[in-house]
């Protein structure tokens, strides 16, 4: 019987996706990403209601970084996500920018109600550029914008940004579950995109159906032709 080894997809230092066999057969292809931002921004509370669907409103700092993993379906192919989450503090910065290389996907947060995590968003950006792979994709967020009332970055601004950067945009609430799953989705669906654009071989992960949904359920199993 024929076993076939997943394969790990990973950025190089050139940009080109690289692939290494691995032991761990529970996926086919895996994708590191990483969420940065400054601190307080909501971007640990940001992964857990993706990776979990929980929120608490305890706020605790991250020290250093953290990471979960999820597993989402794409063409009926496996992809791991392994999802980091950085700390936003000055002193943490050394650490945190040495996670960057590989990483295929950055999603880079600021609070729509602290006026300085916006205007922190260029350095950020800066250090994608310094530390990732050129071909990093990224998406720029504005959190909390269940926090209307204390708004102080029109999402017009996001936006205008967000293309200044060449970044794609949402405003999203972890609290209320506004465009959290949708942001890691169009994330995924980038990276495919550049996957089908750089690899020549076994480029099934992005074709199929036009535009597959990304789910967190598995395939249905093939129903057996009976022959009686």
């Amino acid at each position: 019987m024929r076993h076939e080894a997943s394969v790990q997809m990973s950025a190089t230092q050139d940009g080109k996706f690289g692939q290494k066999e691995s032991s761990d057969q529970n996926f086919d292809y895996m994708f590191k990403l990483l969420i940065i931002g400054n601190s307080s921004v909501g971007k640990t509370s940001f992964l857990f209601r993706y990776a979990d669907d929980s929120f608490t409103s305890a706020f605790v700092s991250t020290v250093g970084i953290d990471f979960k993993v999820k597993t989402v379906y794409k063409n009926d192919k496996r992809i791991k996500l392994q999802i980091w989450d950085t700390a936003g503090q000055e002193r943490y910065r050394t650490i945190t920018t040495a996670y960057y290389r590989g990483a295929m996907g950055f999603i880079l947060m600021y609070d729509i109600t602290n006026e300085e995590s916006f205007g922190a968003v260029q350095d950020w950006s800066t250090q994608i550029k310094t530390y990732s792979w050129d071909n990093a994709q990224v998406i720029l967020v504005g959190n909390k914008c269940d926090m209307e009332e204390e708004r102080v970055v029109p999402a017009e601004s996001g936006r205008i940004l967000a293309e200044q950067l060449g970044f794609e945009f949402f405003e999203t609430s972890a609290k209320d579950n506004i465009n959290v799953k949708q942001t890691f989705e169009r994330l995924v669906d980038i990276i495919c995109d550049r996957m089908s654009e750089s690899l020549e071989t076994d480029p099934a992960v992005t074709t199929g159906t036009p535009n597959p949904r990304l789910t967190d359920n598995p395939p249905p199993l093939p129903q057996a032709n009976c022959g009686c």
